[in-house]
C-alpha cells in the first residue's frame, strides 16, 4: 500500500465522488436541525471496499503507537470505521478490539448498551465518520467512560468544520484528529470543477 500521503489523497478522491454533494444555496438539512451549503453521507465511502481499507490503514497508522486496547464509538456511523481498523491491527501484528456503542439499550438477553469485550482501565480510541455538533461521538465517549475506560484519542473521518463539533469534543476528550476536513474536500471539488470547466 502507497504511503500515508498517498493513500489520504485517494480517500478524498472517493469522498468526492461518492459522499459529497455542494450548493451554492444552503439546502442540505442536518441532523442538528440546521442547514447548510454541504452534504457528507460517508456510508458509500465507508462500504466501498477500497474505501474502507484506506479508512482502516490511514487511522491505524496514527493509533498503533498509542497501544491501545480497542476502538469503536456510535452505531452506525462509527462500525464500518472500527471493524476496518480492527482487521488491518490484526493483518499488521497489533490487534486492536473492537467496540460498539447502542443508541438504545437491548430489550433482551443481557441488555449491554455497548457490544465488545474490555476491562475497565484499558485504553480506546472513539471514532466517528461526520462531527458536525459532535453529539454522536460524546455519546460514545460518555459511554466508554462509564464502563471505566479510557479515551486516549478520537479519530473522525470527516469534520464538518461546523457548529463547533470539534471544540464540543475536545471538551471531554482534548485529543482529537480527523483524517480529513471540508476544507480540505472543498478544496479539491473547487479544483476538479476548474479542470472540467
Amino acid at each position: 500500500m502507497e504511503n500515508v500521503s498517498g493513500m489520504k489523497d485517494r480517500l478524498m478522491e472517493i469522498i468526492l465522488e461518492k459522499s459529497f454533494q455542494y450548493s451554492e444555496e444552503p439546502t442540505f438539512k442536518l441532523v442538528s436541525g440546521g442547514v447548510s451549503n454541504f452534504y457528507f453521507n460517508c456510508k458509500p465511502t465507508m462500504l466501498d471496499p477500497e474505501g474502507k481499507e484506506l479508512i482502516g490503514r490511514l487511522i491505524f497508522s496514527t493509533i498503533r503507537a498509542l497501544e491501545v486496547a480497542g476502538i469503536g464509538g456510535l452505531e452506525l456511523g462509527s462500525v464500518p470505521i472500527s471493524s476496518a481498523v480492527s482487521l488491518i491491527s490484526q493483518l499488521e501484528g497489533q490487534p486492536i478490539k473492537e467496540f460498539i456503542v447502542r443508541k438504545e439499550k437491548k430489550d433482551h438477553g443481557i441488555t449491554a448498551k455497548v457490544e465488545g469485550v474490555f476491562v475497565a482501565g484499558e485504553k480506546v480510541v472513539v471514532v466517528d465518520d461526520v462531527i458536525t455538533t459532535g453529539a454522536s461521538t460524546i455519546k460514545a465517549i460518555e459511554a466508554a467512560q462509564k464502563l471505566g475506560l479510557e479515551v486516549s484519542k478520537v479519530v473522525i473521518l470527516v469534520d464538518r468544520e461546523e457548529m463547533n463539533g470539534r471544540q464540543n469534543i475536545e471538551k471531554l476528550s482534548p485529543e482529537v484528529e480527523p483524517l480529513i476536513t471540508r476544507t480540505e474536500v472543498m478544496a479539491l471539488y473547487k479544483k476538479r470543477k476548474a479542470q472540467s470547466a
